[in-house]
């Protein structure tokens, strides 16, 4: 089933250069990079920065380096100036002289990189005497997971040494960059991610209606994840552990919000197996995730390996029991037994177990969502995690004498 959902028009400017500074008070000039602005976690993660710092203190504006996904800034409800310096296409792009002439307009006083596609904003801002230069690691690639390819480390190597400070979300991605780019893990801070704990929250008065709605039948137990369709998030365990449960006389139903490259076989899959037959929806990109998780009984993320997902952190916000792999920042996230259980990737007998526990067992399923829903309240919010920002940057700002407030 693939559903189509409506896009709220946005409030956003896009150019193709940036405008220069607001000269009616003295904030902080933050230029956030990224490699490419779409649907993905990092780029919600800085459009939640950008609003949990204001605009009071702070003048931001956002720079892709590979192009701006325009269908995803028609979702997005925020009023900033944004920047292409590049193209989408694959291939060797070498964009210095373009980011140096970004930032000489804009002249911030922060150049704030993310992921591997932005870096080259490090040395661009280092060349246009931007006083702070910070880069900060989000993720993993499945091409990755095995390490970083020589010439990678070896620009990691190089430009992480240019920037005032480098920082990933969860203790797992320092480790690995720490290793991979010859870095103290010392040298590396870890700033967790956020989640909006008042949007994402619990509604089981509307439970019953959201799964109505959606075609499923009352009563029966809903299994879903939501993110990119990719191939390291490997929904497929998900389906096939479906099939177990399935096939064993669980009242089951998947349900996938998300887009991506492996959507056509998830789909065919679940098409020509006898006993998916009416019990898979997919979603398709949603704008109304916290709805699609309150019609959740349970959140399953099946990935290969994570950074720090923002959509386990949405999950346990909603109040929902967790069973995630036991792979990257994921078990930092979820405490085995306590806000659900972990498995190894790809072990979908494993996988189907621990959803059989909790398909028959709702006590087990409330008691690990009221845990999830307390430890995003406590350790994970939007507030936390922009206070951790804005320490960062005030810090280093004024460490390096680049701005003096009003």
């Amino acid at each position: 089933m693939q559903t189509q959902l409506r896009c709220e028009p946005a409030s956003v400017q896009v150019s193709t250069d940036l405008q220069g500074p607001s000269t009616s008070k003295m904030r902080l000039r933050v230029l956030h990079v990224v490699s490419r602005l779409g649907m993905g976690g990092t780029e919600h993660g800085v459009l939640k920065i950008i609003n949990g710092l204001g605009h009071d203190e702070f003048e931001h504006q956002i720079c892709a380096v590979r192009g701006i996904d325009e269908s995803f800034v028609r979702r997005m409800n925020i009023d900033i100036t944004m920047s292409a310096v590049g193209s989408a296409s694959p291939g060797f792009q070498f964009p210095l002289f373009r980011l140096l002439r970004v930032i000489k307009r804009f002249r911030p006083h922060i150049v704030h990189t993310r992921n591997f596609g932005a870096l080259e904003a490090i040395p661009a801002a280092r060349i246009a005497g931007v006083p702070v230069a910070i880069h900060s690691e989000h993720g993993y690639e499945i091409e990755i997971l095995r390490g970083l390819p020589l010439r990678r480390r070896v620009a990691c190597f190089a430009f992480y040494r240019l920037a005032d400070q480098v920082f990933t979300v969860t203790r797992d991605l320092r480790d690995f960059h720490s290793k991979q780019s010859w870095l103290s893990s010392q040298q590396i801070r870890v700033i967790y991610n956020g989640v909006n704990t008042d949007q994402f929250r619990p509604r089981p008065e509307i439970a019953a209606t959201l799964k109505s709605n959606l075609g499923i039948p009352a009563g029966r137990i809903v299994i879903g994840s939501v993110g990119r369709i990719v191939p390291i998030k490997d929904h497929k365990t998900l389906l096939q552990a479906a099939e177990i449960l399935v096939g064993k006389g669980k009242d089951v139903h998947v349900l996938i919000a998300g887009s991506g490259g492996e959507l056509p076989k998830l789909q065919a899959l679940a098409s020509a197996s006898p006993e998916l037959a009416g019990r898979a929806t997919f979603l398709g990109s949603s704008d109304r995730v916290p709805d699609v998780l309150n019609s959740m009984d349970v959140f399953v993320l099946p990935s290969i390996s994570e950074g720090m997902s923002n959509t386990i952190l949405e999950a346990m916000s909603a109040g929902l029991p967790l069973v995630v792999t036991r792979a990257g920042g994921n078990p930092e996230l979820v405490e085995d037994g306590r806000e659900g259980c972990l498995f190894n990737p790809r072990e979908v007998h494993s996988l189907a177990t621990m959803l059989s526990r909790l398909i028959d067992d709702a006590g087990l399923r409330r008691d690990y969502g009221r845990s999830a829903r307390q430890r995003a309240v406590e350790h994970f919010s939007l507030t936390t995690m922009a206070q951790h920002y804005r320490d960062l940057y005030l810090d280093l700002a004024s460490r390096h004498r680049a701005w003096k407030g009003n």
